[in-house]
């Protein structure tokens, strides 16, 4: 449903929650929603305590996550020059300092002569563009794409290789025009106007602050764009997971944030149940003030029942390459429900070493047991940890009546 609304742009502006225990697959729903979207829909995922780690301000990460998950689809007409290569000329100059040359090109209509200059005679050589080959040519930017080679070019005697493309003869005009679409964030556009070094910023991934008065005028622009007809605006998805990490203040610029005109739709996770808003002495359910869980859809999500978790083991097992015998599994399937499925599946890997040792193909029920027995699940750590009050040195005030505390915390 939330994906249909997305794609349909319909629930930009909203936030969402899944909340659940751990393990309960809140993640690998994002990571879905990703793949489904495609590439064309932007989709950011981002930890909570990213915010506090980077080196701005909370509100500046926050916005920049936001305006990455906003696209802008920009349109934009072309002027291509396409068509078969009949013959390049290129004439060096006594020195070879300077290239001139000439370009043959023909469709099966008409044929033209251009003259060339040194920068298209650098394109056309790092190509590797020969008599027989169809070309496109962009006009604005002068880049040179090799479609493949004509096919009344194709002999039999002819040295190819294997991935040597033959395309058809383009008909009609050499010169056409060519609507191009573009899909940009409005992030990247902050940073290519912020900086003189604007499009080296974004792979440098150094941004820093960018001032909201260049936002102010990149909206008004992009708003600008869409009356005309130039561009649309593609709502993305943000995914906060371990939301209940930002602090009060974070939580107050997300409110903000979801009613402003350009926002995409939240999603939000959190594995908590009653618990302290960050940076106040109020608890709350998932960590999440009230008002914004006013704001919010909850989904929850379930612990995994005995076939599903027996599913997801055979994918892990198809993923790492190891063959487990059908005891193996149903072992490993009642290991993961008393333990934790993160637990179950990490013992896959220690289980196939074991195997490997005794020169086995398939892992058996003796080595997940080993694997069981040399590596601790979080309830026998604690239970070890109740064993050894006495040796192991505590804080004061913990030790045999401070499990509770320990617990809590």
């Amino acid at each position: 449903m939330i994906l249909k609304m997305v794609e349909e742009g319909k629930i930009a502006g909203r936030a969402m929650l899944f909340a659940g225990p751990p393990s309960t697959g809140k993640t690998a729903i994002a990571m879905g929603m990703a793949q489904s979207l495609g590439s064309d829909v932007p989709f950011t995922m981002i930890a909570a305590s990213e915010v506090f780690s980077l080196s701005m301000s909370k509100t500046e990460a926050l916005t920049q996550a936001f305006r990455r998950s906003i696209g802008v689809r920009i349109k934009e007409e072309t002027e291509i020059i396409e068509g078969q290569v009949v013959e390049i000329q290129v004439d060096r100059s006594l020195t070879g300092a300077t290239k001139t040359g000439k370009l043959t090109i023909k469709t099966t209509d008409m044929e033209t002569i251009y003259d060339l200059g040194m920068k298209m005679i650098e394109a056309l050589t790092k190509e590797k563009v020969l008599a027989g080959d169809v070309i496109s040519i962009d006009k604005t930017s002068g880049k040179v794409t090799k479609l493949g080679r004509s096919f009344a070019q194709s002999r039999d005697y002819d040295a190819m290789g294997a991935d040597t493309k033959f395309v058809q003869t383009p008909e009609g005009e050499i010169q056409k025009r060519k609507e191009v679409v573009h899909t940009v964030t409005l992030h990247e556009i902050d940073v290519i106007n912020s900086r003189t070094q604007g499009f080296l910023a974004l792979f440098a991934g150094d941004t820093g602050e960018i001032k909201p008065e260049l936002r102010a005028q990149i909206d008004a622009k992009v708003n600008e764009w869409r009356e005309e007809g130039k561009a649309s605006i593609v709502p993305g998805v943000l995914f906060i997971d371990e939301v209940h990490m930002l602090d009060i203040e974070c939580f107050s610029f997300l409110n903000r944030a979801l009613e402003g005109e350009l926002a995409p739709l939240v999603v939000m996770a959190s594995n908590r149940g009653m618990a302290r808003i960050r940076g106040t002495g109020y608890k709350s359910p998932h960590g999440l003030p009230a008002d914004l869980l006013d704001r919010v859809l909850i989904v929850s999500t379930k612990p995994y029942e005995d076939a599903e978790v027996r599913e997801i083991i055979g994918i892990r097992c198809q993923e790492e390459d190891v063959t487990l015998t059908p005891d193996a599994v149903s072992v490993l399937t009642s290991m993961a429900l008393q333990t934790t499925l993160r637990y179950a599946l990490n013992l896959i890997a220690c289980a196939k070493v074991i195997a490997k040792k005794r020169k086995a193909e398939a892992v058996a029920v003796e080595d997940l047991r080993r694997a069981y027995g040399y590596f601790m699940d979080e309830k026998r750590s604690v239970e070890w940890v109740k064993s050894q009050a006495g040796r192991l040195m505590f804080e004061e005030g913990e030790g045999e009546g401070g499990d509770e505390r320990m617990d809590t915390r």
